[in-house]
């Protein structure tokens, strides 16, 4: 049985997920967005940056989010600003498809991470996570464009949300484009803790 397509994204209260550029990802403003994950001891055993580190719901979320995935997908704005800061063994290990127009050869890194350079669009590129996932779930990984292609095709049956207490004012909305007259929400579980809210939803057409 295939698996669900889903997107799970750290989002501000007023609806922004990541900065305008690129250069922004790693200022002290945008890591406050994530600040929820770095403490965890799930986030240290997946970077290798040794033992200890919290347990507890963020914790069994994140691992949870990591351990339904068999594959994801991502633009080509997220695998360049991913391509200079993640580690050698990338974080994902799984097969990664990524949408773009350039024509490259796979990129094998250490740990079981491959990423496969997909030029026919945002469903080819579904097709080939889905077959790669087998019974496991596809995780849409970003950036927001890549994401809101894929709710405005119909193609993401539900997505997390871990909504951060902090406010930006500018950058990429996850919703700016929506195409709302197509898409319905069902709330399927909430869970507040000490730092984010992370709210679940399946996507149901309306």
């Amino acid at each position: 049985m295939a698996g669900k397509v889903f997107f799970s994204v750290s989002m501000s209260l007023d609806g922004f997920i990541a900065p305008e550029s690129a250069e922004e990802l790693m200022g002290q403003q945008w890591m406050e967005l994530q600040q929820w994950i770095f403490p965890l001891r799930f986030f240290r055993e997946n970077l290798k940056l040794g033992e200890g580190g919290e347990e507890g719901p963020d914790n069994d979320i994140a691992r949870t989010t990591f351990e339904r995935t068999g594959a994801s997908v991502m633009g080509k704005r997220m695998f360049e600003a991913g391509e200079q800061a993640w580690p050698e063994e990338a974080p994902f290990h799984t097969p990664v498809f990524v949408v773009t127009h350039e024509q490259r050869d796979p990129w094998a890194r250490p740990g079981g991470t491959t990423f496969h350079f997909v030029n026919e669009g945002i469903e080819t590129a579904l097709d080939r996570a889905r077959t790669a996932a087998g019974d496991r779930d596809v995780r849409i990984a970003g950036g927001g464009a890549t994401i809101l292609e894929y709710v405005n095709a119909g193609l993401v049956d539900e997505f997390t949300i871990a909504l951060s207490p902090v406010l930006f004012g500018s950058g990429i909305r996850l919703f700016e484009g929506v195409d709302a007259s197509r898409v319905a929400l069902e709330q399927i579980h909430g869970e507040s803790t000490r730092r984010v809210t992370h709210l679940t939803y399946a996507v149901r057409k309306r």
